[in-house]
């Protein structure tokens, strides 16, 4: 495969007006089928595989031009247990942006099989991801987004990264994923979807309902990304909030406040130590055993914290992990964020990020930053901030249309789900999302992190809002005996 041509500011933004003049509406779909055969999928190596049927869409690298490179898009259906499966399935997208879309669902299933009961799962990897022309680069992906890097060193494995594509970048947004979605359907004979996106997937959700109202039948949204919002600005903030709930949820709890009684001056004494002075920590890796040195410093901290405060599993160790680094043991910690790290590596395509990011978010920084100093107030600082904005002064921006940024009025079924210590997608963004959604459901998991739908009994809610298509009478008190897990006391496991 070779790289499609775009050289010269002058040239990318005279071709991006001309493609976004023929991208204002949706456009009919040429007729195409996709041949299936029995297939497995997989979270990744090792880990246990499903029976699915698997193919590939071929879809224009330019959707503006039929007649532009082609890109094959790898596709899953997870066939329903029904033998008389309902004729609208469930289309779930992965977040990220740039994970893949299959492997998130064979990771996570047992929150869908509810729906499985009665249809099939359609898996698509958007574009850049996965297996579907994968915009790869070899900067571990983990380095750029959590800023373990110095940004000179980041910025010149951005543009080595850049240098290295096998395609256009600017043709890796959203806009366009959509119209991949629609084709998809077509292709497969769906006259609507039920819709589940989780983070980044939720802008994905959305902008497909907005443009394909008559192929939509529902919509999930898990960890919410308002459309009129560009993500960034606000992590800093909601990741800091989270860790002050974790804190106070430890101080609400009498073994863990006995054990950890000092823990909010333990973190700010460690920031304070190891942004003066990083320390190199040696390990076994958690992943492969084979020993190795960690420069664990100030950077490498905000990483683990904000890694670790996703799931109530992980948000369990945070003191415990606080508190050993803060006396001198910074293995576990150290360990901790090490395998998160890898698995960020491991799932992101550093390439679709970047071009989701530098066309939908970081241009329109300067109308949602309002305060930075509350933003260098936090535990993560302005770092990953200003580093996104000189990495996407480097990054073409792609294609964007016109409402992409518009809030979303809709009167389809929604129904969004967040958690209450969510450290990036806080519950306030669903509310933001909602307000012109008029036959929809907000609920919220308390003291939970980013994504809802494996928790609990939220598989059986979204199992029968999917399969009675309404927001309406859906039995929801089940949501308040969801519990967080203990904290950890001792590394021998959670307290009582």
């Amino acid at each position: 495969m070779t790289r499609a041509p775009f050289s010269g500011l002058f040239l990318a933004v005279i071709s991006s007006l001309l493609l976004l003049a023929t991208m204002g509406l949706p456009t009919a779909n040429a007729a195409v089928s996709i041949e299936l055969s029995d297939c497995r999928i997989s979270a990744g190596p090792g880990s246990p595989s499903l029976a699915a049927r698997c193919g590939v869409l071929v879809r224009p690298l330019d959707p503006a031009n039929p007649d532009s490179e082609s890109i094959d898009l790898s596709v899953a259906i997870v066939p329903a247990l029904s033998l008389d499966p309902a004729p609208d399935p469930l289309v779930v997208i992965a977040g990220g942006p740039g994970q893949s879309s299959i492997s998130f669902y064979a990771a996570f299933a047992s929150a869908f099989e509810g729906v499985r009961r009665d249809r099939d799962i359609v898996l698509m990897d958007q574009r850049g991801t996965g297996q579907s022309a994968p915009l790869a680069c070899e900067t571990p992906a983990d380095s750029v987004v959590e800023g373990r890097m110095e940004k000179e060193t980041v910025l010149k494995e951005v543009q080595k990264c850049l240098d290295e594509l096998p395609y256009d970048p600017r043709f890796f947004t959203t806009s366009v994923a959509v119209r991949d979605l629609a084709a998809l359907g077509d292709a497969l004979g769906y006259a609507q979807f039920n819709v589940y996106g989780i983070s980044y997937g939720t802008r994905v959700a959305q902008h497909f309902l907005r443009r394909y109202p008559q192929q939509t039948r529902t919509v999930i949204l898990d960890g919410v990304a308002p459309p009129q919002l560009a993500l960034g600005p606000d992590i800093a903030i909601a990741a800091q909030a989270a860790l002050e709930a974790a804190f106070d949820s430890c101080d609400e709890q009498p073994a863990c406040k006995e054990q950890f009684p000092d823990l909010r001056n333990e973190f700010l004494f460690l920031r304070g130590e190891l942004k003066t002075n990083p320390v190199d920590v040696h390990l076994l890796h958690p992943l492969t055993a084979e020993p190795t040195t960690l420069s664990f410093g100030y950077n490498e901290l905000a990483g683990a914290v904000r890694l670790l405060s996703y799931h109530p599993s992980s948000v369990a160790l945070l003191p415990l992990l606080i508190h050993s680094a803060a006396t001198g043991n910074l293995i576990p910690l150290a360990s901790q964020f090490q395998m998160t790290a890898a698995n960020v590596q491991e799932s992101m395509s550093l390439g679709m990020h970047n071009s989701v990011v530098c066309t939908e978010d970081v241009p329109f920084y300067d109308d949602v930053i309002s305060d930075e100093d509350e933003i260098a107030a936090t535990y993560i600082g302005v770092f990953q901030l200003d580093l996104l904005k000189s990495m996407c002064a480097i990054w073409p921006a792609g294609l964007i249309d016109d409402d992409l940024k518009q809030a979303l009025q809709s009167d389809k079924p929604v129904l969004l789900l967040s958690g209450e210590a969510d450290p990036v997608t806080p519950a306030h963004y669903a509310e933001q999302a909602a307000e012109q959604l008029t036959n929809s459901l907000h609920l919220i998991g308390k003291r939970q992190g980013h994504g809802l739908a494996i928790r609990g009994c939220t598989p059986d809610i979204i199992a029968d809002f999917v399969r009675s298509g309404s927001v309406a009478e859906l039995d929801v008190e089940c949501l308040e005996r969801i519990h967080a897990m203990p904290f950890f006391l001792n590394f021998a496991g959670p307290g009582p």
